[in-house]
């Protein structure tokens, strides 16, 4: 929180923010106590970016809170911006902590160039196949996970990705802060010994090491090659290659293809 953020929510007209429960706390923290409270979240985004607007363009003064991290960024608040920007309204960052800043800083790996991914999808076959893209980029990637998905996510990460060094950062700036280092496998290995797994997660994951093989050449290929000695057969193997790395089915059967001796 800083000194300029106080001012603005002090002197807003409004105060939009995910859950007007929290955001209380937040400033009554601070003493605040502003003239007028709504809600902006993913479901009331629509209709009431419309609403602010107009208070915008009434002259009207209205600061946008989330409820952890910041606004727009894996946060509700793009339209809202995107819709000033249009209407020519003076749009005003209020710069504070950032997840992903914060853990690129503590985790130990190179922090330039990084990619910021957001939250990855919730779907293990759409995890798999959006890693896929990421299997042979240099940069050091960056992104949110939920509690209840980090496991698997960690799993499919290692699978499609190898198992690369990473840093997991869990409420940052918070009471409970905490910071994980050390390879994906290690740091899912600690996770699994725990009773419940709590809070903001921010996953920082090395990027492919130059000149090595990826899991895009290797993962795949050891998979085929172990269905294959199970007896299944090169179609149905391709099939689960495929689908598991979310590869084109053509490369599958390629693989399939290589691994039977060309049979």
């Amino acid at each position: 929180m800083t000194l300029r953020a106080i001012e603005a929510l002090k002197s807003a007209d409004v105060v939009a923010c995910e859950d007007t429960r929290r955001t209380r706390k937040l400033l009554s923290r601070y003493d605040i106590h502003p003239k007028r409270l709504v809600s902006y979240h993913e479901h009331t985004e629509k209709r009431r970016s419309r609403e602010l607007l107009k208070l915008l363009r009434s002259g009207q003064s209205v600061v946008l809170v989330s409820d952890a991290g910041t606004p727009c960024i894996s946060d509700p608040g793009y339209r809202l911006v995107q819709e000033a920007v249009e209407a020519g309204v003076p749009v005003v960052p209020l710069p504070g902590a950032s997840a992903i800043l914060c853990a690129l800083q503590a985790s130990g790996l190179p922090t330039e160039p990084f990619v910021f991914l957001g939250f990855l999808p919730s779907k293990a076959a759409a995890r798999k196949k959006f890693l896929t893209g990421f299997q042979q980029k240099a940069e050091t990637l960056v992104c949110f996970e939920s509690p209840h998905r980090i496991l698997e996510a960690l799993s499919d990460v290692e699978a499609v990705l190898g198992d690369r060094r990473a840093a997991l950062a869990r409420e940052l700036t918070k009471v409970h802060e905490e910071i994980l280092r050390g390879s994906v496998s290690s740091i899912r290995d600690i996770l699994e010994g725990r009773e419940k797994i709590l809070g903001e997660i921010t996953l920082v994951i090395e990027g492919a090491p130059k000149g090595a093989r990826t899991a895009s050449e290797e993962a795949p290929a050891a998979l085929m090659e172990r269905l294959l000695q199970a007896g299944m057969s090169g179609r149905d193997a391709a099939r689960v290659v495929s689908d598991f790395f979310g590869i084109p089915r053509r490369e599958a059967y390629r693989m399939a293809h290589q691994a039977g001796g060309g049979k």
